[in-house]
């Protein structure tokens, strides 16, 4: 792309830049919660008629069935050049239903926010998206085949989409994940492997006034295990491990028969993962006769910048010195996405394309509108570059 088109490119993206917020703030006014299905519903067929408004009728389109999460929806627009990139980004939320209606807005800091729930993360990453692939045709930019991948679960761990997910990405010659940024415009190369597991604790019943020796307390066993567990972890080397919830017993006088506790663990790496899998399994408890069963529930593996998105790294960054931005930090993070299974597939993959804000998950997340034409801009001309070939 030659420096006139970057630059009348990143001009129309600040000249469009009042209908690209508005087509935000269209997807956040339509809540999506992970587990509304109504709701998520909306959500789905709004994002459905905004790329259809914008782009037209796709190629292919597919929706692949969520049960009880959102499902996935697939849009595939042909290209006019070779090669194939995927955009990825989920139009789930954190947030109950209900939430919008008494949000209050975020602390001024003396700069033009907009906020609402999922607006950072990831609603304004969608719009910037579908805007993005138009704004390159506008110019009439050789562009690869774009396929959109909407899914309804990540928030909760994208269980029924991660097939789709990789399944696409294998197949892409890149992918871009439209998650919002990090440190106020870092592109995310390496995210944190997390999973979330079960512990269960069960022990002997028994009257706590009457005969508490014939008891054995899975409540008093689960606590030295938890505590046992929150040693393993080595922030230093980036694994944290968090009891972040705990129940059990039946009644204050019976000794308690069964507990459970669920456990958020995130690592770096592979080794620790192996080694945290390890420990867990060897802790042991004081009363023998409790049993402790872990359900290893790892859910995404570690991101880590692979040899194949290094590259695209590098493409981005000089997409980015075109358009007159200082430079293109990356960072890595310690929350998941669905980046993290492309990585795992050796694929390229950048993530953190999307919003420039913060408050992902927190009352009063929020964006900074005078950034959308910037991000979007950098999409739309990393699109225009990747009809190029990719070489490490």
């Amino acid at each position: 792309m030659n420096p006139a088109a970057t630059v009348a490119l990143t001009d129309r993206a600040h000249e469009v830049s009042s209908e690209i917020v508005n087509d935000i703030m269209t997807l956040v006014g339509q809540e999506t919660s992970s587990y509304d299905l109504a709701g998520l519903a909306a959500g789905r067929d709004l994002l459905h008629d905004l790329a259809v408004h914008r782009l037209g009728q796709p190629g292919e389109e597919h929706r692949h069935r969520g049960g009880e999460r959102g499902d996935t929806l697939t849009l595939t627009y042909p290209g006019t050049a070779p090669g194939h990139v995927a955009l990825v980004g989920h139009y789930d939320t954190v947030w109950p239903t209900g939430t919008l209606a008494g949000w209050a807005p975020p602390e001024s800091d003396g700069r033009e926010k907009l906020s609402g729930p999922g607006i950072f993360d990831m609603k304004t990453g969608l719009a910037q998206g579908i805007w993005a692939l138009k704004l390159a045709r506008e110019f009439g930019l050789a562009v690869p085949t774009v396929t959109f991948l909407f899914n309804g679960d990540e928030e909760v761990g994208s269980r029924s989409s991660r097939p789709v997910i990789e399944e696409i990405a294998h197949h892409a010659d890149a992918t871009l994940v439209l998650e919002p940024s990090a440190h106020g415009g870092a592109v995310k190369t390496a995210r944190k492997g997390n999973g979330t597991f079960r512990v269960t604790a069960s022990g002997v019943e028994a009257h706590a006034g009457l005969a508490p020796e014939d008891g054995a307390s899975a409540i008093t066993a689960l606590s030295e295990f938890v505590v046992a567990a929150a040693a393993v972890a080595a922030p230093e080397l980036g694994t944290t491990i968090n009891p972040g919830l705990i129940t059990g017993g039946s009644a204050a006088n019976v000794v308690a028969g069964q507990a459970t506790a669920s456990v958020d663990i995130r690592v770096s790496s592979e080794a620790e993962r192996e080694r945290v899998d390890a420990e867990l399994e060897a802790i042991k408890v004081s009363d023998p006769r409790v049993r402790i069963d872990i359900d290893h529930a790892w859910n995404r593996p570690p991101m880590t910048l692979n040899a194949a998105s290094a590259p695209l790294l590098g493409l981005a960054r000089e997409v980015a010195r075109e358009q007159g931005r200082d430079g293109l930090p990356a960072a890595a993070v310690g929350g998941a996405s669905d980046a993290n299974f492309v990585a795992a597939l050796g694929r390229p993959v950048l993530c953190g394309m999307g919003a420039v804000g913060d408050g992902a998950h927190a009352q009063g997340e929020f964006i900074y509108p005078d950034t959308v034409p910037a991000q979007t801009a950098l999409v739309a001309g990393l699109l225009g570059r990747l009809a190029e070939p990719l070489h490490g």
